[in-house]
């Protein structure tokens, strides 16, 4: 009976010592396959932000005779500007951020607009677009904060991947965009949308073809026959006089006389 026992024992001690190395090794692999999937989405999620990086291009110049109304868009992130130094530099316009999201407001948007008007410039107001927040709660919030400010250009929608969520779907992008531009024309509010290349593929060419268009692209104005764009973006990395640091420019398709009629559509 004592070698029974002793072999019982002995059997129960082997089980247990297996037990703990099947958990032990389902334990390692859990782990591994854990670290292996984080691997995979940070390397999708760098690529993702590689992607839809702006493309650096400083090299572009645009002749004032050619196009002779040029611009700028300033937010908070451009500190204190001197606008009388700015319309002395051959800038006709200026579009300020007013909002952003659901409940955001650019703490310079008023003090902005009210120097940049006194300094002769034309304004207009924008907004950055969150492509996961509801499209009617942010024009809500946008007609807040522009509400009693009189502008000369379109409202203008900044519909932007880089700086938003990575996750959301592009039909989720389209739905909440739509639910936007309508509320916003609903309330009498003319609209253009500032975009780059891809974000006019993705989420303008077949949904918005009746909207206005500021694109983004770091290339000659000349080169977008392919767009019907009503203000082009050409450059992050401008020098206005007036402002400290880098400045976005634009320029508005076409001549004085189509800007002037181009200020008197409604």
């Amino acid at each position: 009976m004592a070698n029974r026992t002793s072999n019982k024992s002995g059997q129960r001690s082997v089980g247990k010592r297996r037990s703990k190395k099947t958990n032990g090794g389902r334990m390692r692999c859990f782990v591994k396959g854990a670290v292996a999937l984080l691997a995979v989405l940070l390397v999708l999620g760098v690529y993702y932000v590689w992607r839809n990086m702006p493309r650096e291009d400083r090299s572009v110049v645009v002749s004032k005779v050619e196009y002779p109304i040029h611009g700028i868009d300033v937010s908070n992130h451009n500190g204190k500007i001197d606008f009388e130094k700015v319309a002395a530099d051959s800038i006709v316009f200026v579009y300020i951020k007013a909002s952003e999201g659901v409940n955001y407001k650019d703490p310079r948007f008023d003090t902005n607009i009210s120097n940049a008007r006194n300094a002769g410039l034309k304004v207009g107001a924008y907004h950055f677009f969150r492509k996961d927040k509801d499209g009617a709660e942010q024009a809500r919030n946008f007609m807040r904060v522009v509400k009693d400010v009189d502008v000369d250009m379109p409202y203008v929608i900044d519909v932007e991947d880089w700086g938003n969520s990575y996750f959301t779907r592009n039909s989720e992008t389209v739905r909440n965009l739509r639910a936007m531009v309508d509320c916003l024309e609903k309330a009498g509010m003319r609209i253009m949308v500032y975009t780059n290349k891809d974000g006019y593929r993705k989420y303008l060419k077949e949904h918005f073809p009746e909207v206005k268009l500021w694109l983004c692209t770091f290339m000659h104005p000349d080169k977008l026959s392919a767009f019907q764009w009503d203000m082009h973006q050409y450059s992050h990395w401008g020098t206005v006089s007036g402002i400290q640091g880098e400045v976005d420019l634009d320029v508005f398709n076409g001549n004085c006389e189509q800007w002037e009629r181009w200020l008197r559509e409604k």
